[in-house]
C-alpha cells in the first residue's frame, strides 16, 4: 500500500472502501468520518497534508457510504458500536497493532468506542466537532434555532440525484455556522462526487435510524491514550459547550478552539488542525 492507494477490505462479514496516503512505516492516523458521509469528506489534499508531515493517513467509507457495503435504505441491519469496531477492523485489514484516530462529528462518537472498547488499538485521539458518546456529566445545550429550523423544513427526494446534491449543499452551508463565508462551488463539487460515487446515496439515511447496541461501556474517565479535542466556536449541531463537556471528562484533555468555524474540517482551519494532529501525534519517549 504505497503513497496513495485505494483498497477494499473485508472485515466481519462487509466490505469496507479504503486509501492510504504516505509512507507506512511512518505512525499511522485512521481518520473516522461522521454521519452519512464517505471518506471524500476528508478531502484528499488534507491527507496528504498530513502524510506529507511524516504521518501514514487512511480514510475509509462507513458502511452504506461510498463504495463500502450498502444495505437497503430503512433497513441498516448493524449498530452504531459496529461503526466502531469497522474501524479496528481497518487496522486489522492494514496490519497495523494499534493507531492514532482522528475522529469528526459522529466519527469522534466511534473513535470514543473504539479507545474504551478496544483500548490497546487507540494511540492517542483528536477529536473534531463532537460530544461525550456515552451518557454522564451535564447538561448540554441544543443545536442552535438555524440547525433545527433546517432539520425540520428541508426537503429532499432520494430518488433524485439533483434534489439530493442541492440538500446536502444546503446541509453544508448550515454546518457552516454562519460566521464565515460559505464556499458553494466546492461544497457542490464535493457532494456530487459524493453522490455519484456512492452504490445508493439513499443509504446514508440509515446512519440516523441505528438500531440500539446493548453492549455497555467503562466512563470517558477510563480513556488513558492522549487526547485532543478540537471544537469550533460557531458549531450549530454540537455547540462549543460539548467540545468543553468532552475535554473535562477524559482526564488530561487539551481543547482547541477554532475561531468563528462551524462543525467538521473546514478549508480554512486545515493548516492548524493538521499541525495540532502532527504535534498530538508525535512519537512520545
Amino acid at each position: 500500500m504505497g503513497a496513495m492507494s485505494e483498497h477494499m477490505i473485508d472485515t466481519r462479514g462487509v466490505s469496507l472502501c479504503t486509501e492510504s496516503f504516505g509512507d507506512p512505516s511512518d505512525p499511522p492516523v485512521l481518520l473516522v468520518m461522521g454521519s452519512g458521509a464517505s471518506m471524500l469528506w476528508w478531502d484528499a489534499d488534507f491527507c496528504r497534508m498530513l502524510a506529507d508531515r511524516g504521518r501514514f493517513v487512511i480514510r475509509y467509507d462507513h458502511r452504506d457510504t461510498g463504495r463500502s457495503t450498502t444495505y437497503e435504505p430503512g433497513q441498516p441491519g448493524y449498530t452504531g458500536v459496529d461503526l466502531a469496531d469497522d474501524a479496528v477492523g481497518v487496522l486489522d485489514a492494514y496490519g497495523l497493532p494499534a493507531a492514532h484516530l482522528v475522529g469528526v462529528s459522529a466519527g469522534g462518537g466511534l473513535a470514543q468506542l473504539a479507545a474504551l472498547d478496544h483500548p490497546e488499538r487507540v494511540r492517542s485521539l483528536v477529536l473534531v466537532s463532537t460530544t461525550r458518546a456515552v451518557p454522564g456529566g451535564p447538561e448540554l445545550p441544543p443545536p442552535t434555532e438555524d440547525f433545527m429550523h433546517f432539520a425540520a423544513s428541508a426537503h429532499v427526494d432520494w430518488s433524485q440525484p439533483d434534489s439530493v446534491v442541492d440538500y446536502l449543499v444546503d446541509y453544508s452551508r448550515v454546518l457552516t455556522g454562519g460566521r464565515r463565508p460559505f464556499d458553494e462551488l466546492a461544497a457542490r463539487d464535493l457532494v456530487r462526487r459524493d453522490v455519484e460515487r456512492a452504490h445508493d446515496i439513499a443509504a446514508i439515511q440509515n446512519h440516523d435510524v441505528l438500531p440500539d447496541d446493548d453492549r455497555t461501556h467503562p466512563p470517558l474517565s477510563s480513556i488513558a491514550v492522549p487526547t485532543l479535542v478540537i471544537h469550533g466556536t460557531a458549531d450549530p449541531m454540537f455547540p462549543l459547550a460539548h467540545g468543553e463537556a468532552l475535554a473535562d471528562a477524559i482526564p488530561g484533555t487539551a481543547l482547541l478552539p477554532l475561531e468563528d468555524a462551524g462543525h467538521g474540517v473546514e478549508r480554512p482551519d486545515w493548516e492548524t488542525i493538521v499541525r495540532a494532529v502532527v504535534a498530538h501525534t508525535a512519537p512520545r519517549s
